[in-house]
C-alpha cells in the first residue's frame, strides 16, 4: 500500500506526538499522505492560515481541504441538513480513500478556510499515519500539498528539504501508492472539480 521512501536522516523527521505539540502551538507541519507529502496546520487557527497562505504565495480564495480520521470530526464544519441518506451512502462508498468532496460549510466557517464559498473540502483519509495524526490532534488538519508555487509536489523527503529547508516539522512515515493528489468530487451537484 505504501512506497518506501529511501535515504531518509530520521534524526530530522518526527514522530506523532512531536506534530501533535507543533498543531497544538499553531504552527505549520509537513506529513506523508496517500500521494504526496502535505503541508498542515489546525484549520481553526487563522495566525497559521495565513503563515501558510504565506508560505505557499497561495490565493486565499482557493480555499483548503480538511483532512480527517472519521466522519465525526468533519460535523463541526459543515452543513448536514444539507446532507441527504443517499449523499451519505455516496461518502461510504469512497471514504475512506483518496477522494475528497465538496460540502456543504457550516454558516460559521470563516473565508480564510474554504475561500468564500458554500462548500468545504473534506477527505477521511485511509493513510495509518495521518489517521493517527487527526486522531491524536483531535480534529481535522489543513491537507495542502507540499510545494511552493510553481513547484511539484514533494515526493520524497529530499525533495521537501530542498523546497522548504529543516524549519518545518516532518512527520515521519511512507507515503501511500497513488501518483497523483485525490480528485475532488461536489457531493450535491455531482460535478468533477479536479481529477486526480
Amino acid at each position: 500500500m505504501f512506497n518506501n521512501v529511501h535515504n531518509i536522516n530520521y534524526s530530522s523527521v518526527y514522530t506523532v506526538s512531536d506534530v501533535v505539540n507543533q498543531l497544538n502551538k499553531k504552527k505549520i507541519i509537513a506529513y506523508p499522505t496517500e500521494s504526496v507529502f502535505s503541508l498542515g496546520c489546525d484549520p481553526d487557527s487563522k495566525s497559521a492560515i495565513f503563515s501558510l497562505i504565506k508560505l505557499k504565495n497561495r490565493n486565499i480564495n482557493k480555499g483548503f481541504i480538511l483532512i480527517a480520521a472519521h466522519y465525526d470530526q468533519l460535523k463541526p464544519y459543515i452543513l448536514e441538513k444539507k446532507i441527504l441518506l443517499s449523499h451519505k451512502k455516496i461518502l461510504s462508498s469512497y471514504w475512506p480513500g483518496h477522494k475528497t468532496f465538496l460540502l456543504p460549510a457550516n454558516d460559521n466557517v470563516p473565508y480564510w478556510l474554504n475561500g468564500n464559498s458554500s462548500f468545504i473540502a473534506t477527505r477521511i483519509t485511509n493513510h495509518k499515519v495521518v489517521k493517527n495524526l487527526c486522531s491524536l490532534f483531535g480534529k481535522p488538519i489543513i491537507s495542502t500539498s507540499a510545494n511552493l508555487t510553481g513547484l511539484l509536489p514533494c515526493r520524497t523527503v529530499e525533495e521537501f528539504y530542498k523546497q522548504f529547508g529543516k524549519n518545518i516539522m516532518l512527520l515521519r512515515g511512507p507515503l501511500g501508492i497513488n501518483k497523483k493528489p485525490s480528485s475532488i468530487f461536489n457531493l450535491i451537484t455531482g460535478e468533477i472539480v479536479r481529477y486526480g
